[in-house]
Parts: structure tokens; C-alpha cells; sequence
């Protein structure tokens, strides 16, 4: 490989920097702070058919998928269901930052995968010394569950009506 194609520390921290800067979790926070967070992240690779998180588990993580592609997978009753595929640009995981919650799906890398991860012990000391910055993060949140209720409604209102007994999320 050549010089010039090996990545270095400060290229990859600016990598960081601008994937922070377009995910919808971090995209309202002041550059200082993204500064951080990208100096935090960690990349790690995983081998297809390797778990980058499992169901039930509380990792305590979220991941941005840099390349590759994985699946959502969920076991109920010992049966799994594909429930989706994810692919590069994908971030996941985001709740987990703010508080324990323990994952409903597993997510397997379907080919070699790439991701920037970020843990909620870091996230949760860098927000310590930016408290003020937690509404940004806060309104992200809102705005993403927003969207995301507004779009099923859309997609999948007329078509299930179980379901309609059963949404509401923006309503919490």
C-alpha cells in the first residue's frame, strides 16, 4: 500500500468529523463538541457473519455504518426473522447513548463491515461538561421519532389495522 492510501490518524479524526457532522443525533451540536466526539469514536471491522450487537444485550453503544452492509435480525420463540438490511451511512443505536436500554434486535454483519462507534460511558462524560447541549440532542431525538411515526402512518396506516392500536410513540 502506499503512503499516500494509508490512513492517518488526523485524516481519519476528520473522517469522524464529518460523519458526526451528517448524522441527525449529532448535527445540532457545536464543532467543539463534535471535536470531541470524533476524537472519541473508535472504528471497529467485523467479518461477515460476526454479531455487532446482540438481542437483549446492553451494550451500551451506537454505530455508524462506514462500509459494508449488516442485517436487523429478531428471535422470538427461538425463531429469527430478517427484519431488515442496513448498509453504509446507517446510524444505530442512538437511545442507547441516553440511557440502559437493552437491544430488541441483533444486528449480524452480512459482509465485511466497517463502523465509527461511540460508547455511552464517553458520550455521557462529554455531555457532563456540555449539559446545556443535552436539549439539541433531545430535539434530534423528537424530530427523528416524528418523522419516523409520520412516515408509517404514510406507508403503513390504511394497511394494518392491529397496528394503528398500537402507535403512538410521539405521544409519550
Amino acid at each position: 500500500m502506499s503512503e499516500s492510501n494509508k490512513s492517518t490518524p488526523s485524516s481519519e479524526f476528520q473522517e469522524n468529523l464529518e460523519i458526526l457532522r451528517q448524522i441527525y443525533f449529532f448535527s445540532g451540536l457545536p464543532l467543539e463538541t463534535l471535536k470531541i466526539f470524533a476524537y472519541l469514536c473508535t472504528r471497529e471491522k467485523y467479518k461477515q457473519g460476526e454479531h455487532i450487537f446482540r438481542q437483549n444485550e446492553d451494550d451500551g453503544q451506537a454505530f455508524y455504518i462506514i462500509e459494508g452492509k449488516a442485517r436487523l435480525e429478531r428471535n422470538d420463540n427461538g425463531e429469527t426473522a430478517n427484519v431488515r438490511d442496513c448498509e453504509t451511512g446507517e446510524f444505530l443505536g442512538g437511545l442507547t447513548l441516553l440511557g440502559e436500554t437493552s437491544r430488541l434486535f441483533s444486528l449480524k454483519s452480512v459482509a465485511d463491515t466497517t463502523c465509527l462507534v461511540l460508547n455511552r460511558e464517553k458520550f455521557a462524560k462529554t455531555m457532563g461538561q456540555f449539559p446545556e447541549l443535552m436539549m439539541k440532542i433531545c430535539k434530534a431525538v423528537a424530530q427523528s421519532i416524528d418523522i419516523w411515526e409520520k412516515r408509517f402512518l404514510t406507508d403503513q396506516g390504511d394497511q394494518c389495522g392491529e397496528c394503528m392500536g398500537r402507535i403512538g410513540v410521539t405521544l409519550i
